[in-house]
């Protein structure tokens, strides 16, 4: 099973996983790096016709025999989703136990497609898949945090190219999280006010480094931002958790999603 250490000195947790290093890599193939990705890779197991994994999978849109977007319990995860959270303390060294839930998100059916590329409609479905896993794994007493990412391209870290995210649900709070809580917390203390709101407010009355709007969301850059095309997105709305999202913001997210990754991608 995995395992959870903290270093005591950052107070950061990482993953102990073996199993990651079996995962399969595309990219450690030799090719032709001018050469363009096909629709269908017979070896895939990401394309229709290679779901030998169906009693993995945990959310499909579509029917039964076709589907638009799945999740997938990962082949190779980071943790567990069997075992109990056990904390161990041997004199400065903090375990737990790996459990939780890691899982795919397989984004659409054709090998060399990019959410960039995709329909407003096809991000949206994504995004369905995403809220409707993060409602159901919250139920699990076991999970503290739950964050949704995607690598894209091998320098990211990926070893598949079909388009895919992954879910994962971990038994602690992140030190990262933590940090912006507290930071959150102590603003609030000063002034009275929601951080977020207020630095929401802020960047649209300047405009100086708005990048798209929606009725319901705001892309802009961070007045410090930590690297080159570092985007935030906002909801208007003040909510503090992604269970909260309505059906009417969820649509919206996707064209305001989908505008900036078209904007990045060109």
């Amino acid at each position: 099973m995995p395992e959870l250490r903290q270093n005591v000195i950052t107070r950061d947790w990482v993953i102990i996983a073996t199993e990651r290093a079996k995962r399969p890599d595309q990219f450690s193939r030799p090719k032709n790096i001018k050469e363009p990705l096909p629709s269908f890779q017979p070896d895939c197991p990401f394309c229709p016709g290679n779901e030998f994994d169906t009693e993995r999978e945990t959310y499909r849109i579509g029917d039964g025999k076709s589907w638009k977007v799945r999740s997938i319990l990962n082949r190779y995860p980071a943790l567990s989703p069997v075992g109990e959270r056990i904390r161990q303390i041997n004199g400065i060294y903090r375990s737990m136990t790996g459990v939780g839930i890691h899982e795919v998100v397989v984004e659409h059916p054709i090998h060399n497609m990019t959410p960039a590329l995709m329909t407003v409609e096809e991000v949206s479905r994504i995004l369905q898949c995403y809220h409707q896993r993060y409602i159901e794994i919250k139920q699990d007493d076991r999970i503290e945090a739950i964050i949704i990412f995607k690598n894209h391209g091998e320098v990211a870290g990926t070893s598949l190219e079909h388009p895919h995210s992954q879910i994962a649900a971990t038994p602690i709070v992140p030190t990262q999280f933590r940090i912006r809580v507290e930071e959150a917390i102590r603003y609030f203390d000063d002034t009275g006010e929601c951080v977020f709101c207020r630095t929401l407010k802020e960047e649209l009355a300047s405009g100086a480094r708005i990048v798209f709007e929606t009725k319901h969301f705001v892309a802009f850059i961070p007045y410090a931002a930590r690297s080159p095309f570092h985007l935030w997105i906002f909801p208007r709305r003040h909510a503090s958790s992604f269970d909260s999202v309505t059906a009417e913001e969820l649509d919206d997210f996707a064209l305001n999603l989908h505008t900036i990754l078209s904007k990045l991608y060109k």
